[in-house]
């Protein structure tokens, strides 16, 4: 199975900052993404609700739904009422053949509060988030038996930002929890990136290819700026215009033999990145980087997935 390469609409509209993507629709997210060659997209709040509207949508743009966001609260639910919530998306991702819920614990992160710096995140420890693998194992099992994977996603702001929770998570859940290996927010936390790919390549299931531009996350560190300041900053950019050495995680992805999506998602202020042109450079860096690692591309006249 080849690598098929798809793309976050949060570029062009914005959840969490919808005031900055205004200008744009989910209708042109997706049709300059499908123009440009993306095989999917991750679900967008602005896109139909119901399974079925949700798929006749994706079909008139001629694109998968290559997994989406799930805001986890397991810290605060016990496994059954954390069940409750999100088995809704879990069906509807199974109907729709989405390789994976991409979930993240937000019931107390940082990242939407835009007057909460970053570096004041909170942090469980290792013996916490130990705790908290536990229960997400439990978890993922249910997601799994109900057709999908549950892919664990580090995100700046949350309980799992650094590399060393990355590994106490990775090492204390069940196989039956994969990772959501996202390159940007690896390095903005600190983190080695290939370094935690060599870890854990058995339990990478979804990739994010997110680059950073370092100059702008060492002002919203020093400076003790939020998540969504660095966003509107341009801390985040996509593959080929940041610091990020993506020839050399396409190389590990081909020896680790990964076949799965590569995934565009870097959010920033379209004012200064027109959201367009930059899916395309990102796009186009992936292709390079994947011909070079000898890795194949699965493209839109190969027909879908």
């Amino acid at each position: 199975m080849a690598i098929r390469i798809g793309i976050s609409p949060i570029s062009w509209q914005n959840d969490d900052l919808p005031e900055l993507t205004a200008q744009y629709t989910m209708d042109q997210a997706l049709r300059e993404a499908r123009g440009i060659g993306y095989r999917g997209v991750e679900r967008g709040r602005q896109m139909p609700e119901g399974t079925e509207a949700l798929r006749g949508y994706l079909d008139q743009h001629d694109l998968a739904l290559c997994g989406g966001w799930c805001s986890g609260n397991l810290l605060v639910n016990d496994v059954e009422t954390e069940w409750q919530a999100i088995r809704g998306q879990v069906a509807q991702f199974a109907a729709l053949d989405a390789p994976c819920i991409v979930y993240s614990e937000c019931s107390n992160t940082v990242q939407g509060d835009i007057g909460v710096p970053v570096n004041d995140r909170p942090r469980l420890g290792r013996e916490g988030v130990r705790a908290y693998a536990r229960k997400l194992s439990e978890l993922a099992k249910r997601v799994a038996g109900a057709g999908t994977v549950l892919s664990y996603h580090h995100h700046m702001g949350s309980i799992i930002e650094a590399e060393e929770e990355v590994d106490w998570l990775m090492a204390a859940s069940g196989p039956e929890v994969t990772l959501c290996f996202d390159t940007g927010h690896l390095l903005f936390g600190g983190g080695d990136v290939l370094a935690t790919l060599d870890r854990w390549a058995e339990r990478v299931h979804h990739v994010h290819f997110k680059d950073i531009r370092p100059g702008v996350v060492r002002d919203v560190r020093d400076n003790r700026r939020s998540f969504l300041e660095a966003v509107i900053a341009g801390a985040f950019t996509v593959p080929g215009d940041g610091c990020i050495d993506f020839q050399a995680v396409a190389d590990r992805l081909k020896a680790m033999g990964y076949d799965g999506w590569i995934v565009v998602e870097a959010e920033q202020d379209p004012a200064s990145a027109p959201p367009e042109a930059y899916a395309r450079m990102g796009y186009e860096t992936i292709l390079q980087v994947c011909a070079r690692a000898g890795l194949q591309v699965t493209r839109l006249e190969e027909g879908r997935v």
